[in-house]
Parts: structure tokens; sequence; C-alpha cells
């Protein structure tokens, strides 16, 4: 692939942008109640048709958490975004809750694989009300200056030592409490049994995984099989690039955010064509109630991320093409991940039964191989009939899983550490 290609991009968005510009002023226009067109057949399929022109060229920003509230002992409570903690690839957002309960804390680690922290909004809105939740909010890799360091697989398991260490520090009940969404299962495991090899008092009371490539040797996904076949150097040559002028990380090496999406919408690509074929008949019908849901979900899962090369293909070869983190041999600087190590912290696995990016088992794979944990601290539960999504999002999510995951986590509380 051209290493012009992110150029060539860029160049294309922009030469684009007059007739954006144009589709919006026909959708505006032939909307509008002041306009007679607007409720005649041909005007809506003509905004319809420029709507979806204009959706289908933008560049979509990052979404925003937007929860003001949340329910706490039947009383509605408001709710504030405070950071407490930053680094150049990474901040940790706090929720904080207009409540004088001194709930345990719980890190929600979010994905670092294209998609921003905002994908989590369902599952911090549906742990809201009984925790004090903080979410790891990765940065996009074009925004941070080639000077700022650099920023690989090791680097991300630093950060969360770091981060689990602050958080630690005066938590109630038998400490803090973390959860891992899909990707960060493998660094958060591996940051969780380098404190405890090195007998540090902050390592972690818990972990939730949920839907993690620990192991993708089992019930391998296409996503897992395409990593076997081409090998590292393959996603090397094809997938990274230079970050263009004008952006602040200018020069900086990226698996950018818009291949990052082809690759997303090409896995379902049917069910997205026929969701927007959908969306256009939803205007021209009138219904904007269906619309708008199509345009919020959307508005969500176009907005990605440039991630920085050396990590990703870090990640690429440790987890997906060599398996060293179930092998054994996984190794951080100078210091093998070893996950016997792991005495103390509690393991929960959550999988879904049809997750077509996580196979049933890759997550559970980690049972088996924290052996020193005692089974009275560990627990695996398996969603029927979600996918990935609805491992972290949806109404199974939010009565089946949720409340599973609060079981849990309450239990810890209640035993202590060991």
């Amino acid at each position: 692939m051209s290493p012009f290609s992110y150029h060539l991009y860029e160049m294309a968005h922009l030469a684009l942008a007059p007739a954006r510009a144009l589709s919006d002023a026909t959708r505006m226009v032939l909307k509008s109640p002041m306009n007679p067109l607007s409720n005649t057949v041909w005007g809506r399929n003509v905004a319809a048709s420029a709507e979806l022109f204009e959706r289908l060229t933008r560049r979509y920003g990052k979404p925003s958490f937007d929860l003001p509230e949340t329910v706490i002992d039947g009383r509605t409570v408001e709710v504030r975004e405070e950071i407490v903690w930053e680094k150049p690839f990474c901040r940790v957002i706090r929720f904080a809750r207009e409540t004088s309960r001194n709930d345990s804390r719980l890190l929600i680690v979010a994905p670092l694989s294209g998609h921003y922290a905002t994908l989590l909004r369902g599952t911090v809105q549906a742990l809201l009300p009984h925790y004090d939740v903080y979410i790891t909010d990765w940065s996009d890799a074009r925004m941070v200056p080639l000077h700022a360091e650099r920023f690989d697989l090791d680097t991300y398991i630093d950060y969360l030592i770091e981060i689990m260490q602050f958080l630690s520090l005066g938590a109630p009940g038998a400490g803090l409490h973390t959860l891992g969404v899909c990707q960060p299962a493998v660094p958060l495991i591996a940051a969780t049994a380098l404190m405890e090899a090195r007998q540090d008092p902050l390592a972690p009371a818990s972990m939730v995984l949920m839907g993690g490539p620990i192991d993708t040797r089992r019930s391998p996904t296409a996503v897992n099989q395409l990593a076997q076949e081409r090998g590292t150097n393959w996603f090397r040559r094809n997938c990274i690039h230079v970050v263009p002028f004008p952006y602040p990380g200018v020069g900086r090496e990226v698996y950018p955010g818009f291949l990052q999406l082809s690759g997303f919408m090409a896995m379902n690509l049917d069910r997205h064509v026929n969701a927007h074929v959908d969306m256009f008949n939803h205007l021209v019908q009138g219904d904007g109630d269906s619309a708008e849901k199509h345009r919020d979900f959307y508005d969500e899962y176009m907005a990605v991320m440039d991630l920085d090369a050396d990590y990703y293909m870090q990640t690429i070869e440790t987890v997906f093409v060599r398996h060293l983190l179930p092998k054994g041999e996984m190794m951080h600087g100078n210091e093998r991940v070893d996950l016997t190590a792991i005495r103390q912290c509690g393991l929960m696995t959550v999988e879904g039964e049809r997750d077509d990016i996580s196979g049933v088992g890759q997550t559970q794979a980690a049972q088996d191989l924290c052996v020193n944990i005692p089974d009275d601290r560990k627990t695996h539960y398996l969603q029927m009939s979600v996918g990935h999504y609805g491992v972290f999002n949806g109404s199974r999510y939010r009565n089946e899983i949720a409340p599973r995951i609060k079981t849990f986590i309450d239990s810890i509380d209640e035993r202590g550490k060991p």
C-alpha cells in the first residue's frame, strides 16, 4: 500500500467538502416547513439522499458520554466528569456522583482498538448507581505530538499499573476493582500479574474480563484467522501509515482510523448497507424516531481514532500471531508475565455466545491460566444470544450481565483480600 495513502485520504476528504456543504444546505432547504416541496415525495427523496451523502462522507468527531445523572437509592443525583489522571496517550475520567455513599471504586479499562471510550457508555451507565466509576479515555494517536513519548503494549501496561496504584490509595472495601472490555483483557491481566509478582499492596482486588482475547487459539474467529494467515509483516506493510500535516502528530506512524472503519464495515457489509437503506426509507416516510436511532448508533460507530503503530504491531505479534500470554512466554521489558503469580485478585470472565470477535473460550482461558486464584474468588458467565457488542451494551447486558458483575464485586468486598 502506498505510503501516501493517508495523504490521499485527506485530500479526498477535503475535495468532497463543497459537495458535503451543498448536500447539507439542500437537506435543510427541503426539510423546511416553509418550503412547499418538503411534503412531496420528490422533496423527501432528495432530502433523504442529501442527508445520507453528507453522513457517509463526513468525519465523525469524538462523541460525549452524556451521562448527566444517575439514580441512587431511588433518588436522581447529578453526575459530572472529572479528569483525575493524565498522560499523553491516556487520561482517566471519574464520573463523580453527588452522593454521600462511600462505594467501592471501579476502573473500567476501555478498548484501545479504534473506537473511543464512549462506546462503553452503556457499560458505565449500568454500574454508576453502585460504584465510584472511573474509565480510561485513550488519546487519538494523530493528535499526540511525535516528541511526546513512545507508546507500545509495554507502555500500555505501565499506564495501567500506575493508574491502579493511584486509584487503589484510600480505596474503600477490599480495594480497587477493575473491568476490561475486549482488547484490554490482555494488558489488564498482565499488569495484575506483574503487580502481584512484585507483591505490590496496591494490586487490584478483582478484575472482570469481558469478551477479551486471552487465548485466540480457542474458537478462532475470522479476525484471529486473518492474523494467523497473514503474519506480522503483512500488517506492517498494509496497515501502517504516517500522520500527515496539519495534525499535531505529524510524522508519527499509526494504524489509521479510516482503515479500521473499513475493516469494521467489511465484516458485516450487508447489514450496514441494509441499515442505511432502512434509514433512507424512514426519512422518506417521515419516521423520525427510527431515523434518529440510526443516527445515534452510527455517530458512535463511525467515530474512530488512529492507533500508534508500535502499540498496534506489538499487540498483533504478542496476542494474535504468537499467543505469548497463554504460552507463558509474554515479556514486559525483562520480566516474564506469569499468570500463576496472581493469588489474591478475584477473577470473573464474561463471554457472548455469538461473539464473532473473541470466540467462546478465549476469555474463559484466563480461568485455566490463573491456577492459584482460589475457586471461591473465580467465576465465569456465558451470556446466550448476544454477540460481541451485546457483552457490554444493550438489554441483556443491563438485565443479566451487569447484575452478575455486581454480585461478584460485592462478594470480593465481603471476603476482603485473603
